[in-house]
């Protein structure tokens, strides 16, 4: 790594192998150690070796030059370069960055390449009801905790106590949005407990999804499995008890450099020969069971509520909840928001399935139909969502 000079232009070469040759200047990420989405977004700089420093979005430089700039959503995280420009939204961020990179960290080998952009879903849709009920469900282990960070938002002068709890009220009530109620709590353990056995599996043999070198899957797992899942006392607790190699994959996603000295073979490069290993089959196959039957619900709940609009305006925000719907899950039924912001980031994996040749989409099929998530190829919206000034538009 280049050394990184504060306000001062230099190239360098860029990512953890020196493949990546950039212009560094000093970027701000706003965000939170507490927050989700901030996650995915601080891994993919700290794996890019892209010099920031992160503060929380509650200074006045931020309400005067930043807030503004984010297209009437207060959302994080938020990145402003060292020129001033602001990108809203960690996709975002990321596409910002990779776009200058030659998208270092996607693998180009058909199968890769699907799955690949499938984990990004997952990890930052997929995963919001664990993320959610072990956070807030669990008040024994995380208030204080929560508490603390929560507090951290609050400007001084203000009663930080009574704000944040208020605001954590708000959030609290919210993990109701995603299908979280006493009615399907048992069913969320159950879930995510074997899941983070089968994530488990796979990083034992694997430093990250596609072997030795960090995805943008791996950048969209980390979101949950770091802000909310890797950090919060509860369920920290369950991972390194049940799933220590999980845990260490979340160690090394938050580290410069590849971070893989239990394994034999250092090597930085995706698996070779477009491989896709049982384990991260069995991870899908997995993922699939709730995945699946709710990005179906949502997909048709919301083209009936786009038939029911009428004709929207081209530029029209796109919210990220249109109204609640329900479907099934192994065995139980779970209300839930159906969002178009999955779509949003679906899209991008079905672009990349509608390019490949027969012979590709062939074999991605097949992969496909073994992991049980055939169907997410044809869960398309009748509106594209795109973006505009910082917010997700209808097209």
């Amino acid at each position: 790594m280049a050394l990184l000079l504060k306000g001062i232009e230099t190239a360098f070469t860029g990512t953890i192998t020196g493949a990546m040759t950039k212009t560094m200047i000093e970027n701000t990420l706003y965000g939170s150690p507490l927050s989700l989405f901030t996650g995915r977004a601080r891994s993919y700089l700290i794996k890019a070796g892209i010099s920031y420093q992160e503060k929380l979005p509650n200074s006045s430089h931020f309400k005067t030059e930043v807030l503004s700039k984010m297209g009437g959503r207060q959302s994080i995280p938020v990145l402003e370069t060292g020129l001033g420009e602001v990108i809203r939204d960690g996709a975002a961020i990321i596409d910002y960055f990779e776009a200058q990179s030659g998208h270092y960290f996607s693998p180009t080998t058909p199968k890769q390449t699907i799955l690949n952009l499938l984990f990004d879903v997952i990890g930052c849709e997929g995963l919001l009801r664990p993320a959610m009920h072990y956070r807030w469900n669990f008040p024994e282990q995380n208030l204080d905790f929560i508490q603390f960070h929560f507090e951290t938002f609050i400007p001084k002068g203000l009663d930080k106590k009574e704000m944040a709890t208020k605001r954590m009220d708000q959030m609290r009530g919210a993990g109701k949005a995603f299908g979280v109620c006493p009615e399907t709590y048992d069913q969320v353990e159950s879930h995510y407990t074997r899941l983070i056995l089968k994530l488990d599996k796979h990083f034992a043999d694997h430093p990250y999804l596609f072997g030795g070198r960090p995805s943008i899957g791996d950048f969209g797992m980390i979101a949950p499995l770091y802000g909310h899942l890797g950090r919060d006392p509860a369920p920290l607790s369950l991972m390194q008890s049940k799933a220590v190699r999980l845990y260490r994959w979340v160690e090394r996603m938050n580290r410069p450099g590849l971070d893989v000295g239990e394994f034999e073979n250092q090597s930085e490069e995706f698996l070779a020969n477009d491989e896709i290993p049982q384990t991260l089959i069995e991870v899908l196959k997995h993922m699939a069971l709730d995945f699946v039957p709710e990005t179906k619900a949502a997909g048709l709940f919301i083209n009936q509520w786009l038939d029911d609009q009428g004709n929207i305006e081209p530029g029209t925000i796109a919210e990220r909840g249109v109204g609640e719907m329900q479907f099934e899950a192994e065995g139980g039924k779970i209300t839930a928001l159906a969002q178009p912001y999955r779509f949003y980031l679906l899209a991008r994996m079905q672009s990349q399935y509608d390019g490949l040749g027969a012979a590709e989409k062939s074999s991605v099929d097949a992969l496909l139909k073994a992991c049980g998530m055939q169907d997410v190829v044809d869960c398309r919206l009748s509106r594209k969502v795109g973006r505009h000034e910082n917010r997700e538009v209808w097209v």
